[in-house]
């Protein structure tokens, strides 16, 4: 069972969160509070398996960030990482999640340790999975707007788009199956086609907030216990992760064989062996 909530945002912006709840909603009252954030380009339906698993035990709501999902996607914006940080704020407060667990996947990691270290009266516990503290570069910059132009879109059938980001993209080291349905979920039927529903302009102006900024700083005002998780594929190596467990308070390292950039997705079984444990040890 899932229910959708209305968050009002920084400037009003109206998200989407979604509550993954097996139990009736009576008996997840004083249930442990989970907030689960996807990826630059995601939606909050990426994470529905790992949520309906975990709404046995906790209270378990993924939200749309802004400019994704069923979301505002605001033309002026802002899409920097106080909007951002602000939002999952506000989410955490309107819904009464907090003391929550924050679960991050890249974009949604940041999202995670900035809030934590803004406001730990709000966050018992971290899970950043795949984001890098370092600034990306401006290179990355140019690399991705080319990606996203490469789309060929629009694709005619939900099939055309499995096999493009699964298969086909340029710029897989292998096929990716779960990265072609990651990509599935993010499109929606048009006149001409499926096309992302999502701007990609709007995508790389959320983008900049870690391409010229390095996070190290707020990554240290973490108090809470926090994991880092990366796939051994993945887009985050292994010496930043562990630099990355160093310089946290609570830090702790895992990673993933044979998993990419979408760890929970890729290997499902193997992230809930890591993730529920940690999540019933921070539970209070």
């Amino acid at each position: 069972m899932v229910r959708r909530t209305e968050v009002i945002g920084q400037g009003g912006v109206r998200l989407a969160a979604w509550e993954f709840a097996e139990p009736p909603k009576e008996e997840q009252a004083g249930r442990p509070g989970v907030l689960l954030l996807h990826g630059l380009l995601g939606r909050a339906a990426h994470w529905a398996g790992f949520a309906r698993r975990i709404s046995g035990r906790f209270r378990a709501v993924a939200l749309d960030q802004r400019g994704h999902g069923r979301s505002d996607k605001p033309a002026a914006g802002p899409f920097d990482r106080d909007a951002f940080v602000a939002d999952a704020e506000a989410a955490v407060e309107q819904l009464g999640l907090g003391p929550v667990a924050l679960v991050g996947h890249a974009m949604g990691a940041l999202t995670a340790w900035q809030l934590a270290a803004r406001r730990p009266d709000l966050v018992r516990a971290v899970v950043i999975c795949e984001m890098r503290a370092a600034a990306m570069g401006v290179q990355s910059r140019r690399e991705w707007q080319d990606w996203l132009d490469s789309w060929p879109l629009p694709f005619a059938t939900l099939a055309d788009v499995r096999r493009w980001f699964g298969e086909e993209d340029p710029t897989l080291d292998r096929p990716r199956p779960a990265r072609g349905d990651f990509y599935a979920e993010v499109m929606a039927e048009r006149a001409d086609g499926w096309r992302p529903v999502f701007s990609r302009r709007q995508m790389m102006a959320a983008r900049e907030g870690w391409v010229r900024d390095a996070h190290w700083e707020e990554l240290a005002q973490v108090r809470c216990p926090t994991l880092v998780i990366r796939g051994l594929d993945g887009e985050l190596g292994r010496a930043e992760a562990q630099e990355m467990v160093r310089v946290l308070p609570d830090g702790r390292y895992a990673d993933i064989p044979d998993a990419g950039h979408l760890v929970h997705l890729e290997r499902p079984a193997e992230w809930r062996a890591l993730v529920e444990p940690f999540l019933a040890e921070t539970a209070g």
